[in-house]
Parts: structure tokens; C-alpha cells; sequence
């Protein structure tokens, strides 16, 4: 059985959203990812949807972010939500996808992106805690779950992560 994954196209949205609430067992992700679709900032290209056997089994989503310094504001990404549908995770569909994502972001031109996830999890992928950088989450968060990577080697610096105002509404 192949998996493929593409980006998502205004036809999946209901299927992105079946896919979210399956695996989070609540609805929040789904609307957020609705409303960060309505952004004028939103990425289709990095709203990613990995299928097996034409069924949509797990789904990326990469959205804009800014790293407010004394500098000014540095551009990043925030990767959030991944979710795998209940019944085909561990078999490596979640990484495809993180490793998918990453290279598009970088092919896109991106700089670094941003996550909240598990320790054990991302830094397969690169990713090591922001305050390596001295990058301040805009919560109370354990620091070895709040991570970045650099896609562009030396494009973090130390500052404060804000995210979109649709994160704090679901």
C-alpha cells in the first residue's frame, strides 16, 4: 500500500476536518485550521494531505508566525496541526508527512519553523528546544517541548514567538 501526499484543495476541507476530529477527539483543530485558512497569509501549498489507497489518512499544516526581537520581526513558521487518522498511525505517516512539509517550507523559500510537540518526537527531524536560541514561547510551556529548526542555517534569532490571533480563539 503506497501513501502520496499533496496539498489540499478547497474539495478536502471536509475531509481534513473528519481527519482532525478522529485524531484529536475534539473539534478545535478543524476550526482552527478553517479559520487560518481565511487568512490572507494562508499557504495552501503547506496544508498537506497524505492519502492510502484514496482515503485521507493524515494531514500537515504550516502557517505563518513572526519572531519579535530588538531587531524588529523575523518571519518563521508555526507546524501545527499534524494529526494521523486513529487507525493508521505508527506505521509512519506522521514523519512522511513532517519530512514533506519541511522540504516544501524550504523549497518555498522559508526560513525556520516553529513547533509544540513532543520531545521525543520532533528532534528526529531536526528540531531542538527554541531557548537554544534564546526563542520565548508566548505561553507557559515546558522548554523541552517547544522547538525550532532552522531550515536556512543562522536565520533564528532570540525573541518572543507570536502566532496568528486564530490560535487563541479555538
Amino acid at each position: 500500500m503506497e501513501v502520496y501526499i499533496r496539498a489540499e484543495s478547497p474539495a478536502d476541507y471536509d475531509a481534513i476536518d473528519r481527519l482532525n476530529e478522529l485524531a484529536f477527539g475534539q473539534p478545535q483543530e478543524a476550526a482552527l485550521i478553517r479559520r487560518l485558512r481565511l487568512r490572507t497569509d494562508f499557504i495552501p501549498q503547506l496544508s498537506l494531505l497524505a492519502f492510502l489507497e484514496e482515503q485521507a489518512v493524515g494531514h500537515i499544516l504550516f502557517s505563518p508566525i513572526v519572531i519579535e526581537h530588538g531587531q524588529g520581526r523575523q518571519p518563521a513558521l508555526a507546524l501545527a496541526p499534524m494529526a494521523v487518522h486513529p487507525a493508521h498511525q505508527r506505521r509512519g505517516i506522521g514523519s512522511r508527512l513532517v519530512r514533506q512539509g519541511l522540504e516544501r517550507a524550504r523549497a518555498l523559500g522559508h526560513a525556520s519553523v516553529i513547533v509544540l510537540g513532543h520531545a521525543a518526537y520532533y528532534p528526529r527531524f531536526g528540531f531542538q528546544p527554541a531557548a537554544r536560541w534564546g526563542i520565548e514561547p508566548p505561553f507557559d510551556v515546558p522548554s523541552e517541548v517547544f522547538m525550532a529548526l532552522e531550515l536556512r542555517p543562522g536565520a533564528l534569532l532570540a525573541g518572543r514567538v507570536r502566532y496568528p490571533p486564530e490560535f487563541a480563539e479555538v
